[in-house]
């Protein structure tokens, strides 16, 4: 798991451990992970992209399989898009 420096507590990490997480948080007061931006933009840049479907922004379905389904709807669509872009 990613985390910034705020998520930085050995309960945190302790709790990661145990359900076999390995946990990549940077320590306060320590200097950033080298490398972490670029990894973390990925996950940021999957946000950005769900934030484009509204019934995903304002959770409008309080069941949590119904919000399930449609965020797998909208990673598949963005994958689908991505792919055609590629494609000559």
């Amino acid at each position: 798991m990613l985390g910034d420096k705020g998520y930085d507590s050995n309960p945190n990490r302790d709790e990661l451990r145990r359900r076999r997480i390995l946990p990549v948080i940077s320590r306060k007061g320590s200097p950033n992970i080298k490398g972490i931006g670029k990894l973390r933009y990925v996950v940021e840049q999957t946000f950005a992209l769900l934030h484009h479907f509204k019934r995903l922004t304002v959770r409008w379905k309080h069941r949590t399989e119904l919000h399930d389904a449609f965020t797998s709807l909208a990673c598949s669509l963005n994958c689908y898009r991505r792919l055609k872009k590629t494609q000559p």
